[in-house]
């Protein structure tokens, strides 16, 4: 058994955002847990080709919205959504302020992961 405070973990940039990675791949637990902040007005391109992610919000507002527009979701505290088939997408934030997730990992991430939010591509790890 162990625990861990965010106090005690360093952030990671990922690209428009604050992550704190609270568990990882080297605690063995098979999944990963982050504190995920999103800047407020963001709008993020990313694809997680390696991994399956689910999400939380715990504070904060916004979208997130399929890579071809089909499909979108309004994200409130409360609501979880699910990149189930690895799937590409647009993580919005609301203007007004930051968008705080719990975010969960499968297979855990190392910890160091940071998205390219550079270009028109979709960032992926």
């Amino acid at each position: 058994m162990f625990a861990r405070s965010k106090d005690a973990v360093k952030a990671v940039n990922w690209g428009n955002g604050l992550s704190y990675r609270m568990l990882v791949a080297s605690d063995g637990m098979g999944f990963t847990i982050c504190h995920t902040v999103v800047h407020a007005g963001t709008k993020s391109r990313l694809e997680y080709r390696n991994h399956l992610e689910a999400c939380y919000c715990i504070a904060g507002k916004g979208r997130v919205v399929s890579a071809d527009g089909s499909e979108s979701h309004d994200i409130v505290p409360g609501t979880m959504y699910a990149l189930n088939e690895h799937d590409a997408h647009f993580l919005i934030a609301d203007p007004e302020a930051d968008m705080h997730l719990i975010s969960v990992f499968n297979p855990p991430l190392r910890g160091d992961e940071r998205h390219n939010l550079e270009g028109d591509h979709f960032s992926n790890y």
